[in-house]
């Protein structure tokens, strides 16, 4: 249902209801939602069974009461058809024909815009999401996140809000050492397996790649990052540090550039102690009362904030736990005017929620309990040729991000005019497409099985696939008309009366509801699972209906549906990153 008709359904039940609360303190909210069944009507309330209790009234007769009042209502007049009493109070409400055609115009006329709204306006929310050490590339589980975090970004924007993308490099600390040791014993000549390859280490073929362009002497740049040229010298520690982290974000961009991911901001953890925020932060603390000193480590009391116990925050030997520079970066995200931030993260960092908003609580600087918000995502398990790919980030054997998109391309190629077709680039659209839609595809917290196979297959059982052959088909008829496509929008609508063409166009209706629910729950999923509801919608209708009939009025009304359906399929993927082709 449109929001203005929305609007007006309300209207009419709280005029229905007036006289049946006066003189009580009752201010009941009417929920409007849609029967799972079309045939139960377009919309269903249970106001009566809510009311029946405080009014001290049957339910059923509440809900009679009520249908008669709004039967009688002059303003339902060409906003409601019928309205109905189901089960032990229900009142389901039909839709009058024009109402439900509506949605075509209004869908014609916002275009791109069909589906945004206001609740966010005026207001800023961060997201944070991939935030991968660069200590290798992006594996699947990063993969998951960027289109999860993508994805939900893309829905508060849609509702308004100022929206910051945010990826946080943890460019410092043990695991960055251990590249470098890593890198320089590659560089010595050294590999995995020899008597003096470095316990523990990174032993992918990625890091002879670094120690080879370090010993070049190359320069590479990251986003945000200034350039960083390799001294070429094996024993300069800090330099193979210092471009081996450069070369890794480098290589994480180009993963992101593939997948179609862009962020607004990157922050380091370097900065974190090179601005003294860590300290600062440690120092609120303790001026707080909220550490202590035992065994020659420095405590933070986290179970005062619920934690099962409290944990360490300085080492014996001088330096912080890991939760603490994350502390740190929340109060800058506070600081920063975001009262609103969201964490994308793998499920293993589900320990850390606790005693990051714990130390947040202790500063008092007045940030809630629940701050900031987690996403929470599972594993990834892939399947190629119908077996699981191991992923094993130590040994080097894991599935990058890009690996996932370049199976799911297929075989693809495509040729530049000024490249040899023995070595163009190759199109990564369709492995890109298939990657984003698979990975938003289940709820966040359920584990994913990424079938390479299925992902590649054109046919209705790549969901992917179902969706854009949905929009593609509209394309084919719509050029087999051949007409203006701009006509369509003052078309006369009356013939759209098949069943076929009610059920889409009741589809159709619900996709700006479907967005704020989808943000509601922070379930982008939910846009997959309508944009295949739709898809299904047109694929029924397609087969049901003949578009191009002879009949002119009939004709252009048709033409009106699927251009209207198009446009919605569109902006769906649009909203999840996906293409939109136009033949397939």
């Amino acid at each position: 249902m449109l929001a203005l008709q929305k609007q007006r359904v309300v209207a009419l039940f709280n005029s229905a209801l007036a006289s049946l609360i006066a003189g009580t303190d009752l201010q009941p909210t009417v929920v409007l939602e849609r029967p799972r069944d079309p045939a139960h009507g377009d919309v269903s309330c249970n106001i009566a069974m809510q009311l029946a209790k405080p009014l001290k009234k049957n339910p059923r007769e509440l809900a009679q009461q009520l249908v008669a009042a709004l039967l009688a209502d002059p303003a339902r007049t060409g906003l409601v058809d019928a309205v109905e009493i189901a089960g032990p109070g229900f009142i389901n409400l039909r839709l009058a024909l024009a109402a439900r055609q509506e949605v075509v115009h209004t869908v014609l006329q916002e275009a791109a815009g069909y589906g945004r709204g206001t609740l966010g306006t005026g207001r800023k929310v961060l997201l944070e999401f991939v935030s991968a050490n660069p200590t290798g590339p992006l594996h699947v589980g990063h993969g998951r996140q960027a289109a999860l975090g993508d994805a939900l970004s893309a829905l508060f924007a849609v509702q308004g809000y100022d929206v910051m993308r945010e990826f946080y490099y943890n460019d410092a600390g043990v695991q960055i050492a251990t590249l470098a040791a890593s890198v320089q014993a590659r560089a010595r000549g050294f590999k995995p397996g020899d008597a003096d390859w470095p316990e523990p280490a990174y032993n992918g073929d990625y890091i002879g790649d670094i120690a080879r362009d370090f010993l070049a002497g190359n320069t590479v740049s990251a986003a945000d990052c200034a350039p960083v040229v390799a001294s070429g010298d094996v024993d300069d520690l800090e330099s193979i540090r210092q471009f081996g982290v450069a070369y890794l974000r480098r290589e994480q961009d180009l993963d992101l550039q593939a997948f179609g991911v862009k962020f607004d901001n990157y922050y380091l953890e370097s900065s974190l102690y090179g601005d003294g925020k860590v300290h600062a932060a440690v120092d609120a603390l303790i001026k707080a009362g909220k550490t202590y000193e035992l065994d020659g480590a420095l405590w933070l009391r986290t179970t005062d904030y619920g934690d099962d116990k409290d944990r360490v925050m300085k080492k014996s030997d001088g330096t912080y736990t890991y939760f603490v520079p994350d502390v740190a970066y929340h109060i800058v995200k506070w600081q920063r005017g975001f009262g609103n931030a969201i964490n994308i993260q793998g499920s293993d960092h589900h320990g850390t929620i606790a005693r990051v908003r714990a130390g947040l609580q202790a500063v008092d600087l007045g940030i809630p309990k629940g701050y900031p918000d987690y996403v929470l995502h599972k594993m990834v398990t892939v399947m190629k040729d119908g077996e699981e790919v191991k992923i094993s980030k130590r040994a080097g054997s894991y599935v990058t991000l890009r690996d996932l998109i370049e199976w799911s391309s297929g075989e693809v190629e495509v040729v530049t005019d000024t490249d040899a077709a023995n070595d163009a680039p190759r199109d990564l659209t369709r492995g890109r497409d298939a990657v984003r839609f698979f990975l938003i595809s289940r709820k966040a917290d359920t584990e994913f099985i990424f079938d390479v196979d299925l992902a590649r297959a054109q046919s209705d059982e790549n969901p992917v696939y179902y969706v854009q052959y949905a929009h593609a088909r509209i394309c084919s008829v719509l050029a087999q008309w051949g007409g203006d496509e701009s006509v369509l929008d003052g078309v006369d609508l009356s013939p759209l009366t098949a069943p076929r063409e009610a059920s889409l166009l009741a589809r159709l209706a619900d996709y700006p509801e479907a967005l704020e629910h989808a943000l509601e729950e922070l379930g982008p999923h939910q846009v997959a699972f309508y944009l295949r509801d739709l898809a299904g919608e047109l694929h029924s209708y397609y087969n049901a209906e003949r578009v191009l009939v002879d009949d002119m009025p009939t004709r252009m009304a048709r033409l009106a549906l699927l251009l209207a359906t198009r446009q919605v399929l569109r902006n769906g993927l649009s909203l999840i990153g996906v293409s939109a082709p136009m033949r397939m």
